[in-house]
């Protein structure tokens, strides 16, 4: 007998297959078993056999186990074109050489399932970027947005305490000074000469017509200013 009947594997893995066989009296029995595939012309090509004395062959496609009266083949690697009907046969040298075949099982190879590496990034949907990228920008947003509030706070009381340390005189309008006039007085007063008081003259120098002088000295004033 030989199972499973039917075996799907992926490409690269590995498929195995068990052939039993039984007989009465084996004890002097010499006998071979061979694992053979069908093509797709039902032509029967030997894969792989294992004698009864060898417990294991190993070849780079092939594994056979030998566990009398059970035979083990495991096919390495698989490719697609793996795919077939595979048997095993007995070849038994006893008295005349027999060749018993077991029934046939079925191997489906399927493709190889796509691994995604892991220095591979998956890839991004045009305008969508992934949410790590979402997050990142949102922070630098929110940053600048306080890089420029701050910025205006520091001008903004910058400002206002250069407003209160000016003095008096530049914070309000100078006062228009009135213009100054000048106003020309005359004032008017009285000499008074009294005999009395003047020095004694002689009467040889004294002339006919003597003409006394005075120098008059005002004090200065300041302008005065017209009334509003």
């Amino acid at each position: 007998t030989f199972f499973p009947s039917v075996l799907t594997v992926p490409a690269g893995g590995s498929a195995t297959f068990f052939c039993n066989i039984s007989m009465e009296n084996d004890s002097g029995l010499q006998y071979s078993l061979n694992w053979y595939k069908e093509t797709h012309y039902s032509q029967a090509q030997k894969i792989a056999g294992i004698s009864r004395n060898n417990r294991q062959t190993k070849t780079e496609k092939y594994l056979l186990t030998n566990h009398a009266p059970s035979f083990k083949i495991e096919i390495l690697n698989l490719h697609q074109n793996d795919s077939g009907s595979y048997y095993c046969g007995l070849i038994d040298f006893s008295e005349s050489v027999k060749v018993l075949e077991s029934n046939r099982c079925q191997l489906v190879v399927t493709a190889a399932p796509e691994k995604l590496n892991a220095t591979d990034e998956p890839e991004m949907e045009e305008g969508n970027p992934p949410d790590h990228i979402k997050a990142v920008l949102l922070g630098i947003l929110l940053l600048a947005g306080m890089v420029v509030l701050l910025i205006f706070g520091y001008l903004t009381v910058t400002y206002r305490k250069g407003e209160v340390q000016k003095p008096p005189s530049e914070n309000t309008p100078a006062e228009e000074k009135p213009p100054v006039v000048s106003v020309s007085t005359v004032d008017y007063g009285v000499l008074e000469f009294q005999r009395g008081q003047h020095s004694p003259v002689h009467p040889e120098a004294r002339l006919a017509d003597q003409t006394e002088y005075a120098t008059i000295v005002f004090p200065e004033e300041k302008p005065v200013t017209p009334e509003r």
